[in-house]
């Protein structure tokens, strides 16, 4: 996958490919990083790339020319059709059913924006989508094009040890995971729930299924509301709403 990351701080971008998943991505050839900064396409010697708002106000806005020009050297480098996804609080947020979507295309470009935003008309002539990456106000873009970065490079095939990790995340499938344990057995008398050493594997995956639903209806109960749930999927919810009511009565 080729993504263009339009950024006015592109060795911050860079840094994310030195390390964890989107680092071992890039090194097994599965994700392609090119930085483009906006001052290279601006035409004043201060290399300025912001300006006062209309209407005034306080901050800086983002100016048009040097935007399209590091947007359409970004899509030069990409495949055709590429994406150009604008990173802000406005966009539609981000989900893992999206992010899926965005794995299996050939290329992308992202735009980080900074100040209090970009020039509207930028994002009219050279924007196809808005993304954000949750309800809260960041300095820049560039975070939420790590975070971007990050979801997509998981999803790629090959880029994990074992395709299965990506298929067990949270919100694949609308639930959130289950919980997880490793050795010891026993830390401070919290014990690794028996079934998970009973060796027992339809038990296990029962199990887990049941802690997924129990914790996506108790922690993101929206998350359920929007999912088509089997008949064992209900029985295995009720139960774990009705092991939590006798787990809280009073003797």
């Amino acid at each position: 996958m080729h993504v263009g990351v339009i950024t006015l701080f592109p060795d911050l971008v860079r840094a994310a490919l030195g390390y964890g998943v989107v680092g071992r991505a890039a090194a097994r050839g599965l994700l392609e990083l090119a930085t483009f900064d906006p001052r290279e396409w601006s035409d004043d010697v201060h290399r300025t790339v912001d300006d006062r708002p209309y209407g005034g106000g306080p901050g800086m806005v983002m100016k048009f020319e040097p935007l399209r020009g590091a947007i359409r050297a970004a899509r030069a480098r990409v495949p055709q059709r590429s994406p150009v996804v604008y990173l802000g609080p406005q966009g539609r947020r981000l989900e893992q059913a999206r992010a899926a979507e965005l794995s299996t295309l050939p290329g992308l470009v992202l735009v980080a924006g900074r100040y209090e935003g970009v020039d509207e008309r930028l994002l009219a002539a050279e924007v196809d989508e808005e993304i954000s990456i949750g309800d809260y106000v960041l300095s820049g873009g560039e975070l939420a094009a790590m975070v971007v970065l990050d979801v997509i490079a998981r999803l790629l095939p090959g880029a994990l040890g074992d395709e299965r990790s990506a298929q067990q995340d949270s919100f694949s499938g609308d639930l959130l995971d289950h919980p997880h344990y490793t050795r010891p057995e026993e830390i401070e008398g919290r014990r690794v729930p028996e079934v998970l050493v009973g060796g027992h594997h339809a038990q296990i995956e029962r199990w887990r299924l049941k802690q997924a639903l129990g914790r996506t209806w108790s922690r993101r109960p929206e998350l359920l509301a929007r999912r088509t749930m089997s008949e064992l999927e209900h029985a295995l919810l009720e139960e774990y709403i009705a092991e939590g009511a006798a787990d809280t009565e009073v003797p």
